[in-house]
């Protein structure tokens, strides 16, 4: 029964890392949906939402969006010619929208179908903060993030029908403890580490995007203080978070403002 269950979590654990190797990221990466049947459902989900809620148009703050927005799609376009990849935005279809909304969010589908929450511009404060936030979105996209957490969530239901398989002989009682357990495990164990290295990926990437679209990459420290001091200590415990804590970003970023000034030089950008 242990050796069925530790094989389970091994194949499961192993397939997450073990398919394509993003460009981006030089990582192999667990991606069973293409963009050719993921960008039609995001660009339609994105076209229902804008429907749905107040888009704010013809001011200065939806200008500022739109026109971040496009010094951030500028620089990952330059960033992935310079990696020998410019196909890989085919199929990308730009959009930056200023939603009318309290909550301090934003957030970027597959191909490119960015929202800014209005709620989050007091946070961001200037051209830099909101560089911060749009090229962070951004990566996760340009990353396949999306794609990847989708497979990652086939593959942890398909390992509950593993236990499920493998605990068949037991009492009703136990093959739901076993259930529980697995759950547990696989959430703790593999699901929620997996959200988080997307995040500091994202952040990776987007220090890097915005650096090389001319925002200098220490404002992101700045913005993530300034989220972290609106969060007022609500957030969870790390292990228990889809996103590193406050602290732990905050250092990661410190740690790779250095590389991210140095990709920029190689575009010509310079930061004093």
């Amino acid at each position: 029964m242990k050796k069925n269950l530790l094989f389970i979590g091994i194949a499961v654990a192993g397939l997450l890392y073990s398919c394509a190797t993003n460009p981006l990221t030089g990582k192999k990466t667990l991606n069973f949906v293409s963009n050719s049947e993921l960008f039609p459902s995001s660009f339609q989900q994105y076209k229902t939402f804008l429907n749905e809620n107040k888009v704010i148009s013809g001011t200065a703050d939806a200008k500022k969006v739109e026109t971040v927005g496009i010094k951030i799609k500028t620089a990952a376009e330059r960033y992935l010619a310079s990696l020998g990849q410019t196909d890989y935005l085919n199929g990308y279809q730009w959009e930056y929208k200023l939603v009318e909304s309290k909550d301090i969010n934003a957030w970027c589908m597959p191909g490119g179908k960015i929202v800014v929450y209005s709620g989050i511009l007091p946070v961001t404060k200037n051209d830099a903060g909101l560089a911060t936030v749009m090229g962070h979105e951004v990566s996760h996209a340009l990353a396949n993030h999306g794609a990847q957490r989708m497979s990652a969530s086939q593959l942890q239901t398909l390992g509950a029908a593993g236990v499920a398989v493998a605990t068949g002989s037991q009492s009703a009682e136990k093959q739901q403890m076993w259930q529980q357990y697995y759950g547990i495990g696989s959430q703790v164990g593999v699901m929620l580490p997996f959200s988080r290295s997307h995040e500091t990926e994202a952040d990776k990437i987007g220090l890097i995007l915005m650096a090389i679209a001319g925002y200098n990459p220490e404002e992101a420290i700045s913005f993530w203080t300034r989220m972290s001091a609106s969060s007022n200590g609500q957030a969870p415990a790390e292990m228990l978070s889809t996103h590193p804590s406050d602290a732990t970003r905050i250092a990661n970023l410190k740690a790779m403002v250095p590389e991210a000034k140095a990709v920029a030089a190689k575009f010509g950008v310079v930061f004093k």
